[in-house]
C-alpha cells in the first residue's frame, strides 16, 4: 500500500488528462470517462479504501473500550477483529472477480454500501455478539469494495498516468492508515468507541455520490468465466473453523470437543480448498502460480512476517492502555512513527531491488524487523515510551519498509504479465489470513502464559476463597480484569500489580514469538527467492 510520494506538480500533471479514450472505449459499458473525471475518481477510490484500511487497525484501539463497555473478554475482542479479517481474506480475490465480470464501479458501490450499513450495525450493538456479526459484514463490505478501487483506477487511466495514480492513492490512503488510530483514539476518549463507526457514515455518502454521478462503470467485455462461489464457501469455512478452534481453546481448553471438531474440519475443508481450486477451471487461488519458486517463497515470507505485525498491532494497544495507562489517542499515535517510516522509505527500499535484487532486501528486512519486536520485550509496567517503546516502534519500522517494496516486485515479477492482477491479489489475501491466524494463535499463548505468570504472584498473597474465586473468573479478560470489592486498598494494589506484570510477562513472550517468525520469513527468503529473478519483460 505504502509505496509512492506524488508531488504536487505532478498531480496536476496527471488528473487533468487521465483517460485513454480508446481504452474506455473497450472497457466501459455505461459511461466515457471524461477528462475532468480524474480528481473524482481518485478522490472516490481513497476516501473508499480509507474507510476499510482505518477500521482495519482503529479498531484495535478501541478494544479496552469495547472491554469495558460490553463486558468483553478477551476471546470477545479477539472475535471483534477477527470477524472482519476473516471475511474479508476469504472474499477479497471473489471481490475482484466480482467487479470485472459485473462492473467495477458496481461492485464497488455495492461495497460501500454494504460497509456502511455494517458501520451502522457496529455503532449501534447492544452486545458484542451483535458487534462481531456486524464486523463480519463490514469485511465482506470491503472485499467488494478494496480491489474495486485499484480496479477502476487501472481502468480509468492510461498507462502513461496509471503509475502515478495508483502512487497518489497508496500516498493519500497510507496518510489516512496513519491519522485513523489517532483520530480514532480521540473520539474514544471524548466522544465514545461508537463514533468511530458511525464516521464512516458521512464518508460513505459522499463517496456514493461520488460513484454514482463521476466515477465511469467499466468491466472486462471478454470476462464470460464462471466464478469459484465453491472456493470462496470452502476458504470461509476452513479459515472460520480454525480461527474458531484456536480462540475458543483459551475459554474451552483443546480437549473440548467443539474445539477439536472445529479444528479438525478446518483442516480438512483447507485440504478440501486446495483440491477443489486444483480442479477447477477458473480458480479463485490458481496453484499453478505456486510452481514458481519466487512467487511461493514471497507468499512464505508473508504468512511469516505478517502474522508476527497482526499479533503486536493486536496485543500493543492493549498493553498501552490497560497496562501503561496511556489514553487511546495517545495509544493511537504510538505507532505513527512505525506507518511514516513505512511511507518515506518504501520508495528508497524498491530501488534497492535495482542494485542488489530482492533477496538480500527479502533477508536483511525481515531480520531488521525481528529486531525491533524483540526490543518491545523491554518496557515493563509504566514504561517510558521515547526510551522503551519509541525505539522498537522506529527499529520494526525500518525493518518493514526495506521489505514491503521488494516483497510487492518479487510476487509481480514472479509471474507472467496476464496474471500479476491475481498474484498481487493473492499476496494480499495471505498476508490478512497471516493476521487471522495469528492473532488467534497468539491469543493462546498470551492466555497461557498470563495465567501462569498470575499464578505465581498470586500463591505469596492471603485472600479470601470468594475473592480469590471471582479473580479466577476474571482472567480471561487479562489486564482488564475487575478487581473483587471485598479486598483491602492496600490487596488491591498489590493484585492489580501482579495483573498488570503478568499481562507484561505474556506480552513479552508474544514478541519473542514474532521475533522468530521475522527470522522465519528472511530464511523462506535465503531458501527460495532468487538472487535476480527474471523481470516480465525479459521473459
Amino acid at each position: 500500500m505504502i509505496r509512492l510520494r506524488v508531488e504536487a506538480r505532478e498531480m496536476s500533471n496527471f488528473i487533468q488528462s487521465p483517460c485513454d479514450e480508446a481504452v474506455i472505449r473497450s472497457r466501459t459499458a455505461t459511461a466515457p470517462c471524461a477528462r475532468s473525471s480524474g480528481p473524482w475518481i481518485l478522490a472516490a477510490t481513497i476516501l473508499g479504501s480509507s474507510m476499510a484500511f482505518i477500521d482495519g487497525t482503529v479498531v484495535n484501539v478501541a478494544l479496552p473500550a469495547l472491554q469495558a463497555s460490553l463486558n468483553a473478554t478477551v476471546v470477545d475482542v479477539q472475535w471483534v477483529v477477527e470477524a472482519y479479517s476473516l471475511t474479508l481474506s476469504a472474499f477479497l480475490l471473489m471481490g475482484g472477480a466480482l467487479g470485472d465480470r459485473y462492473g467495477r464501479r458496481r461492485i464497488f458501490v455495492i461495497g460501500v454500501a454494504l460497509f456502511s450499513f455494517a458501520s451502522a450495525l457496529c455503532g449501534a450493538s447492544a452486545s458484542v455478539r451483535q458487534l462481531i456479526l456486524a464486523r463480519g459484514v463490514q469485511g465482506i463490505g470491503a472485499a467488494l469494495l478494496v480491489p474495486g478501487s485499484l480496479a477502476i483506477i487501472s481502468a480509468s487511466f492510461n498507462e502513461e498516468n496509471r503509475g502515478r495514480a495508483i502512487g497518489t492513492w497508496s500516498g493519500f490512503t497510507a496518510i489516512t492508515a496513519a491519522i485513523g488510530p489517532v483520530m480514532g483514539g480521540w473520539l474514544i476518549e471524548h466522544v465514545s468507541w461508537r463514533a468511530v463507526f458511525f464516521l464512516n457514515l458521512p464518508l460513505a455518502i459522499i463517496v456514493l455520490l461520488i460513484s454514482l454521478y463521476r466515477v465511469p462503470e467499466s468491466r472486462d467485455e471478454n470476462e464470460n468465466r464462471r466464478l469459484d462461489w465453491w472456493g470462496a464457501a470452502i476458504a470461509t469455512i476452513s479459515l472460520g473453523s480454525l480461527v474458531y478452534g484456536l480462540i475458543e481453546s483459551s475459554r474451552l481448553g483443546f480437549g473440548h470437543i467443539a474445539v477439536l471438531t472445529a479444528l479438525f474440519a478446518g483442516a480438512f475443508l483447507l485440504l478440501a480448498f486446495l483440491l477443489v481450486e486444483a480442479r477447477a477451471r477458473n480458480p479463485m487461488l490458481p496453484l499453478a502460480l505456486f510452481r514458481s519458486r519466487d512467487f511461493a517463497g514471497a507468499n512464505l515470507l508473508t504468512l511469516f512476517l505478517y502474522s508476527a505485525l497482526g499479533g503486536t498491532l493486536f496485543f500493543l494497544p492493549l498493553n498501552l492502555i490497560q497496562v501503561q495507562r496511556y489514553s487511546p489517542t495517545a495509544a493511537g499515535a504510538a505507532l505513527l512513527p512505525f506507518v511514516l517510516i513505512i511511507f518515506f522509505l518504501s520508495r528508497w527500499s524498491g530501488g534497492l531491488v535495482q542494485g542488489y535484487g530482492a533477496k538480500i532486501p527479502l533477508i536483511v528486512g525481515p531480520i531488521i524487523a525481528a529486531i525491533g519486536f524483540a526490543l518491545f520485550t523491554v518496557p515493563g509496567v509504566d514504561g517510558d515510551y521515547w526510551t522503551e517503546f519509541f525505539p522498537a516502534t522506529v527499529v520494526l519500522g525500518i525493518g518493514m519498509a526495506i521489505s514491503v517494496a521488494p516483497l510487492t516486485t518479487t510476487v509481480m515479477n514472479a509471474v507472467p504479465r496476464n496474471r500479476v492482477g491475481v498474484a498481487s491479489g493473492i499476496n494480499n489475501a495471505v498476508s490478512r489470513a497471516a493476521g487471522l491466524l495469528a492473532i488467534a494463535a497468539l491469543g493462546i499463548v498470551m492466555l497461557n502464559v498470563f495465567n501462569r505468570a498470575l499464578d505465581q504472584r498470586l500463591s505469596t498473597v492471603e485472600l479470601p476463597a470468594a475473592a480469590r474465586q471471582s479473580l479466577r473468573d476474571q482472567r480471561i479478560n487479562l489486564a482488564a480484569a475487575s478487581l473483587p470489592q471485598e479486598i483491602s486498598p492496600t490487596v488491591r494494589e498489590i493484585l492489580r500489580k501482579a495483573i498488570d506484570e503478568s499481562f507484561v510477562h505474556g506480552f513479552r513472550r508474544v514478541m519473542l514469538v514474532g521475533a522468530s517468525l521475522a527470522v522465519a520469513s528472511g530464511i523462506a527468503s535465503l531458501l527460495f527467492i532468487s538472487a535476480r529473478p527474471k523481470l516480465l519483460h525479459d521473459r
